[in-house]
């Protein structure tokens, strides 16, 4: 099979491609088997990343443990076929990402009572980023030098990955803001929506007071297309335990265990921070009187997606549903709240990444990290954390930022054995990002006098979700 049609077009040209497709399919029909038996869907997707975790291992055995594995065609095709399924689930969550957002955000607006007022929510929203934010600086920039990061390891000076343009803060705001709505939705940039979907909803309340006979069929219309966005979300959103298998088994099937192992202590003091951060998310809505064993009960579904897709936009859709139908939160906060995460205040990609590579950095080429050093660096992260896109690829343009706001743009070529294993660091921080974005929600919601605690601690609605999604 190595005619043109084998390799390049069907990319199934060896046994083993055949192999670990059987090996999937045949997973797949486990997962259904499972769904059939009634098989709770957070205890069906949690079988599934463990599945998909050895079948990871199970190519990169194959491969004898390459330190390349890319570069073996096997690995190449089966990969390509796996994200087919993986990727192309995350697609279809993508797709919804938009409709979601500005219908919701509208939805609220139109649907609010007299007297209550958008911008509470949005000085609530800002604060409590921002306040998250700057503790993940600290945590991570603690660790960092706590555990004398870098300072062991050798400087590489050979670049692989290069630095980004950095953009100046007032651009950067600028840039979020909607002078083209059309090409916000391209670009998927969440601030500019919820901007423009603020104002639209807005402009329509108003209206409604003196031309309610006039903007009633638009209200109707919001309406009707709230219920129907929510009824695709789940219609997507079940097929999930499937998708997040081979996602997984991607990430680690593509990356060398000897590369993984050569930072490995930068792996693990970041997975440490996150932990630490977690529970501090924990720690923070239990003082507000939020249960957070109930919280991760139901938010658990979301947060296994986040650690295998590494996309905080492409989770934003369960994000919300799960918010809204199962947290008690109100649909357009939980979309204005994290929809507002996925670009500004990631605690993960923008907080503890950036904070643990300078140190990093900074140790790696005997830089002293003094009083100046660590105040110049809480400012450029927590302004920094504005505007990097949730995507996969995002931490490339946090470490640009951070390094060339603190004056060490030069040294990013001491990156690049981070940056080789970053899909591997990019499940834990998209984890923390998401899990963020779900506690800052509940956290505004709660300040906000919004939170349905009656629906929140409801653990029966896991159950009627797992019907329907069933």
């Amino acid at each position: 099979m190595n005619s043109v049609f084998f390799t390049e077009f069907l990319m199934i040209s060896e046994l083993q491609t055949i192999f670990f497709i059987a090996i999937l399919f045949i997973l797949f029909g486990v997962i259904n088997q499972l769904q059939k038996n009634k098989l709770s869907f957070s205890a069906r997707t949690l079988i599934s990343t463990a599945l998909g975790l050895i079948l990871g291992l199970g190519i990169q055995a194959a491969s004898g443990f390459s330190t390349d594995p890319m570069n073996i065609t096997f690995v190449v095709e089966t990969t390509k076929w796996y994200s087919l399924f993986g990727n192309g689930f995350i697609d279809l969550i993508r797709m919804l990402v938009i409709p979601i957002i500005m219908v919701s955000i509208v939805h609220l607006i139109i649907n609010m009572k007299d007297g209550e007022n958008i911008g509470k929510l949005v000085k609530m929203t800002l604060g409590v980023n921002v306040s998250m934010i700057l503790i993940a600086v600290v945590v991570g920039l603690t660790l960092g030098v706590t555990f004398n990061l870098g300072g062991t390891a050798i400087a590489d000076v050979e670049a692989t990955t290069q630095i980004k343009d950095v953009t100046n803060i007032v651009d950067t705001i600028r840039g979020l803001l909607p002078s083209n709505p059309v090409q916000a939705m391209v670009n998927t940039n969440i601030i500019a929506l919820v901007i423009f979907s603020s104002f639209f909803g807005m402009g329509a309340k108003r209206m409604s007071k003196k031309y309610m006979d006039v903007v009633k069929p638009f209200f109707d219309l919001t309406n009707a297309l709230h219920k129907i966005n929510m009824s695709v979300a789940m219609s997507v959103i079940k097929y999930m335990p499937f998708a997040v298998m081979p996602l997984l088994a991607n990430t680690i099937a593509q990356r060398g265990i000897a590369s993984i192992l050569e930072v490995g202590k930068f792996i693990l003091i970041l997975y440490l921070a996150v932990v630490i951060m977690f529970i501090i998310q924990l720690a923070v809505i239990m003082m507000l009187g939020i249960n957070p064993t109930v919280y991760f009960k139901k938010g658990l579904p979301v947060m296994i997606l986040a650690f295998t897709s590494r996309s905080s936009v492409g989770c934003l859709p369960l994000t919300v549903e799960t918010l809204s139908t199962q947290m008690g939160v109100n649909d357009g906060t939980a979309s204005f709240v994290a929809g507002f995460g996925t670009t500004a205040g990631m605690q993960g990609c923008a907080g503890l990444f950036p904070s643990l590579l300078l140190v990093y950095v900074a140790n790696l080429n005997a830089i002293p990290i003094d009083f100046n050093f660590i105040a110049t660096a809480v400012v450029v992260i927590v302004l920094g954390s504005f505007g990097i896109a949730g995507i996969p690829g995002a931490a490339t343009m946090s470490a640009s930022v951070t390094l060339a706001g603190t004056g060490l743009g030069a040294l990013f070529s001491s990156v690049s054995p981070i940056f080789a294993i970053d899909p591997i660091l990019d499940m834990g921080r998209t984890f923390l990002n998401v899990s963020g974005a779900m506690t800052n929600s509940l956290m505004v919601a709660k300040f906000l006098g919004q939170l349905d605690i009656e629906q929140y601690e409801d653990l029966s609605l896991i159950k009627v979700s797992e019907v329907i999604e069933g």
